[in-house]
């Protein structure tokens, strides 16, 4: 533990449970399911509705080797050249080994694809795919499907769900375990305000942390709050700097800010093309695929181009695909652009890069296990060495899905060992256990049924949570509200799609003074300086700052052009000196401390795996 935590009041009420699950997307639900159905009392707290995270977002679809011809190793092989030399091939291999099975599990699920006239799943092609490999739904409704299936499969199972929850900090047991976490529900109901959930496994879903910069396809809860959590309980994350900019986000001018309409990969795929002013399809002759070519090269080459004809957007021109197509294929696309008044129909769509997908997180093992004991992570919010320095197109939901099912199984194999070796214990100790305190008992309904304890008596702020312990009370200097926006447009203008060691540095020093600011107001709050409240706000101003300070100290450190790290004054790939991982800590001092890996290869989390 690094001894930081999140000023905010002691908690006053609390949950038992065997697992709590952060976060509603395809990683959260899924890990819940498979947990809840093999008998474990899961409770899913998530930051704002069920079907409100990042997975609703997805427009392209799910990758898998699903089509004639294909084959995992075709979609490795694709994954691994989209990575940039960064891929960790064993993660990479039991994705897509693994993946086709998760999609099928999916469908049983309830998830409707969309279909061809034989019935068989219809597949599409997206950047740095060499194959159709892409399923879908509704046309460009890909995750919106996906998280219906979910949520009501979560619902339909009765699992305790706490909704409009930020989670706060992880709470651990007396040696260093994962032992809950805090949380804040916004609103009323039988739980509001701070309280805890009690358990031995938690599982970050928190999804990704777009909101860093002004401009995003991310939604307004992507706050970075799951690696935020992390580093402050002392795991490691790792690959932060390599944030995706997706090359055909829907342009709504220089100062549009906040959640922008992306325009899916899948439209090229179709056969779209991106064409400057002029008409000029200038992607021909940069990359044998074109404008299919892995994401990172797309942007790059669309931001060359705004530079080199003083624009600040290039076009998308599909109005080949003709009204029937658009309407059919990609219906959300159509409606977004008709809304902002553009109609693909008659005219080039007007697109530029928007911050989209961190391909970086908190680092896991293939069983999703951080170096937290009885933390995990999956999703977005880890990194599992799938991705590299550069996701390849709809890989993500299909790691959500393939990994989370395995946190699931390591999990409820964990807690299997501990009720047996608990069970012996009893037998020895000739005691007998109360069955309603029986810990496999499922904290089930919406309404909160199950081991809720009230506590709200507490015993001052930084009161312990009874069977487990508060982060130690040195509460990390709160932002005000105002800071979000400071912090996205500093990041913006130092560590955007373009990068220098000049401009990293000057997004160092601008972040460095707001958390000195914060941390003088909080230290003179008493003579009148103005302080933050803790509330949602300051909270996620907060993280947002510890993380954009995190992904500006590896950016700097990385001297080189990597996937979607673009440093313009380090324009070479240098395989010698960075074809390895940045993996960054906060050391007891409260020093980030950032170590280079000694090869492209993972280290293990814990030691004693190293053959795992």
């Amino acid at each position: 533990m690094t001894g930081i935590r999140l000023t905010a009041p002691a908690p006053g009420w609390a949950i038992d449970a065997d697992v709590v699950v952060v976060g509603s997307g395809v990683a959260g639900l899924t890990t819940a399911l498979r947990c809840a159905a093999a008998g474990l009392a899961t409770v899913v707290v998530t930051k704002a509705r069920l079907d409100d995270g990042s997975t609703r977002w997805a427009q392209g679809g799910i990758a898998a080797a699903l089509g004639e011809g294909d084959t995992p190793e075709q979609h490795l092989d694709d994954t691994l050249v989209a990575g940039a030399g960064l891929c960790d091939e064993t993660a990479v291999r039991t994705l897509v080994t693994e993946g086709p099975d998760a999609v099928r599990r999916l469908i049983e699920t309830g998830a409707h694809f969309d279909t061809t006239d034989t019935g068989a799943i219809a597949l599409t092609r997206e950047g740095g795919h060499h194959r159709r490999r892409i399923a879908h739904a509704g046309g460009d409704a890909t995750g919106a499907e996906i998280s219906r299936a979910l949520v009501e499969a979560v619902r339909s199972a009765a699992l305790h769900t706490v909704e409009n929850a930020l989670v706060l900090d992880l709470l651990t047991d007396a040696e260093g375990r994962t032992a809950g976490v805090t949380l804040h529900v916004m609103g009323e109901g039988q739980h509001d305000g701070v309280g805890a959930v009690r358990a031995p496994a938690v599982v970050l879903a928190t999804g990704g942390m777009g909101q860093v910069f002004s401009a995003t396809t991310n939604p307004p809860v992507s706050t970075g709050d799951g690696v935020a959590l992390a580093l402050r309980a002392g795991a490691e994350v790792s690959d932060l700097e390599f944030v995706q900019f997706h090359p055909t986000v829907l342009f709504l001018g220089s100062d549009s800010e906040g959640q922008q309409p992306l325009v899916s990969e899948a439209v090229r795929g179709e056969g779209a093309h991106l064409v400057d002013a002029s008409g000029t399809r200038f992607m021909l002759g940069q990359h044998e695929l074109a404008e299919l070519a892995p994401r990172d090269i797309v942007a790059k080459a669309i931001t060359r181009q705004m530079h080199l004809l003083g624009t600040q957007h290039m076009y998308l021109d599909a109005r080949h695909f003709g009204a029937e197509m658009w309407e059919h294929r990609f219906p959300t696309i159509l409606a977004a652009c008709r809304a902002h008044g553009i109609d693909p129909v008659t005219e080039p769509i007007p697109v530029a890069p928007a911050a989209h997908y961190a391909s970086g997180g908190v680092r896991t093992d293939l069983r999703g296990r951080t170096t937290v004991p009885g933390l995990y992570a999956c999703g977005e919010v880890a990194c599992t060495g799938v991705h590299g320095a550069n996701r390849l197109a709809s890989n993500s939901l299909l790691e959500g899905l393939v990994f989370a099912e395995r946190i699931a199984a390591d999990i409820v194999t964990d807690r299997t060992q501990d009720r047996t070796e608990d069970r012996t214990q009893d037998r020895t100790e000739d005691r007998t256990q109360d069955p309603t305190e029986d810990p496999a008992q499922v904290v089930s309904g919406e309404q909160g049924e199950g081991r809720d304890q009230d506590l709200t008596q507490p015993a001052g702020n930084g009161a312990a949570v009874p069977g487990a312990h508060r982060p130690a009370p040195e509460p990390a200097p709160l932002l005000t509200a105002e800071s979000r926006t400071e912090i996205q447009r500093i990041m913006t203008r130092g560590a955007g799609v373009i990068r220098s060691a000049d401009s990293l540095a000057r997004a160092a020093e601008e972040l460095d003074s707001l958390q000195r600011t914060a941390a003088t107001a909080a230290d003179t709050a008493a003579t009148g300086a103005k302080d933050a409240v803790p509330g949602v706000e300051a909270w996620e101003a907060t993280n947002l700052l510890l993380v954009s300070r995190v992904l500006v100290a590896a950016a700097r450190e990385r001297e080189e052009t990597r996937g979607c790290h673009w440093r313009e004054d380090r324009p070479a790939r240098d395989d010698a000196d960075w074809r390895r991982h940045l993996v960054v800590r906060i050391a007891p001092d409260r020093r980030l401390v950032v170590r280079r890996t000694d090869s492209a290869a993972f280290p293990p989390v814990r030691p004693e795996d190293s053959a795992d």
